[in-house]
């Protein structure tokens, strides 16, 4: 009998919008700040857990297997096991995921999931031909063989690329994912107006949540090694509208593309931990689940509408538990584009696309716009791509209780043509 997964606590850190060089925090940096008071109010020691998941993708030359750095750094104990797990903006949440099974499987008791990104500390990279002229200089023999070698340099070997850039553009496709949710709001019918509108929805959304509070708890303040702190999702621009983002000029297809960057999510920094536990880690050590973990689905599809993922893992997520869109009371769709986000949702409403992609009987419906990421989500927060995935689950849970919602689903688009679900019912 698979045993019951429960969510009991969890914590972030502020998402800081990366500027220019890299930010005051490492991705490990950054799972240690909300680590600390996290595993601070628990009931039970560090060394108590069964091991650490942590989901990175840009994982810096410091910080090799940043999961194991961090569990260290938390004090965890030399005997913690810990991993880190990529599967690009899903990396966050298949930490959850995993530990999720290792714990319904009776393997595990009590699992820190989590997920951590820096995307300031992506790093430039050197051209294949500059690599390959100073491999010749450094392998030259001899004086003479010296001075021919460096006579052979040429400046353009010296001219960084960017790695992010070319970490956001799909290698089997070529196109960034800027052109992949130009492709879905082509495929739909999503026009500039209703993108930016949803853009704007999405700033005075979170900026509301901030003002009342709503993240109070889940928020960790983050301290630099400087002195300085930082307490709140710093990119949100609460005096957004879509008449101010409509003067923005279109980032991947100009002149006529509608993707933006004010209607896309932002590049930056931050990490998010969940405490998940079993029916035997709840009693043994007296804790109050918030929710329990019903159910899971990865799905895949074309890299070049990679952006339509959620509709594949939450259609058969449900399908597969008897549901229909209808009968989730909170959603949580992470917003890598606003374009994508509405392809998402006129996906469900399309006849045609639930029939022949889904397998429905027509279409799945519509999701009321009032049940959708009720506090923003990143476009205004940020995409710090590791950790989006883990977030959306924390939030989820967070946004149920306050809401006094029964059921949620966390979903999420995935780089290279991929989509992840979960299912969350309040305890």
């Amino acid at each position: 009998m698979a045993r019951p997964v429960f969510i009991v606590d969890g914590s972030r850190t502020p998402f800081l919008k990366a500027r220019s060089g890299p930010g005051p925090f490492t991705p490990v940096d950054l799972a240690v700040q909300c680590g600390r008071p996290l595993l601070a109010r628990q009931p039970f020691a560090p060394t108590a857990f069964d091991q650490v998941i942590l989901g990175c993708v840009n994982v810096i030359a410091d910080e090799m297997n940043p999961a194991r750095v961090a569990a260290l750094r938390l004090g965890m104990g030399e005997q913690m096991v810990a991993f880190t797990v990529q599967i690009n903006c899903g990396s966050g949440m298949q930490s959850i995921d995993t530990g999720y099974r290792y714990i319904r499987e009776g393997i595990s008791d009590l699992i820190l999931a989590g997920g951590a990104e820096a995307l300031s500390h992506a790093p430039l990279v050197w051209p294949n031909s500059g690599v390959r002229w100073f491999a010749g200089f450094a392998g030259a023999k001899g004086l003479g063989a010296k001075i021919a070698a460096a006579l052979k340099v040429r400046p353009s070997y010296f001219k960084p690329i960017i790695g992010l850039e070319r970490g956001l553009t799909d290698p089997i496709t070529e196109l960034n994912m800027g052109q992949t949710a130009e492709k879905v709001g082509h495929l739909f019918g999503i026009t500039r107006a209703q993108s930016d509108a949803y853009a704007a929805e999405s700033h005075q959304r979170l900026a509301n949540a901030q003002k009342q509070g709503f993240l109070k708890g889940e928020v960790e303040t983050a301290f630099a090694r400087d002195g300085q702190f930082y307490d709140h999702d710093d990119g949100v621009r609460p005096d957004s509208t879509p008449e101010t983002l409509a003067k923005l000029k279109p980032v991947f297809e100009r002149p006529w593309g509608q993707v933006t960057a004010g209607n896309s999510s932002q590049i930056t920094d931050g990490a998010s931990w969940v405490i998940l536990a079993s029916e035997t880690a709840v009693a043994k050590h007296r804790l109050t689940p918030k929710a329990v973990i019903l159910d899971s689905q990865w799905s895949a599809l074309d890299p070049s509408i990679m952006g339509l993922g959620p509709v594949l893992s939450a259609s058969a997520l449900l399908k597969r538990n008897s549901m229909t869109l209808q009968d989730v009371e909170t959603w949580e769709l992470n917003e890598a584009f606003a374009t994508q986000v509405l392809g998402c949702l006129a996906a469900w409403k399309d006849e045609k696309f639930c029939r022949e992609i889904l397998g429905l009987d027509g279409a799945a419906g519509e999701i009321d716009r009032a049940k959708l990421n009720v506090d923003g989500g990143a476009i205004s927060l940020g995409h710090p791509v590791g950790t989006s995935g883990n977030r959306i689950v924390l939030h989820l849970v967070n946004a149920m209780k306050r809401l006094g919602t029964r059921r949620g689903v966390a979903t999420e688009c995935i780089g290279g043509g991929q989509g992840g679900a979960m299912l969350i019912e309040m305890v």
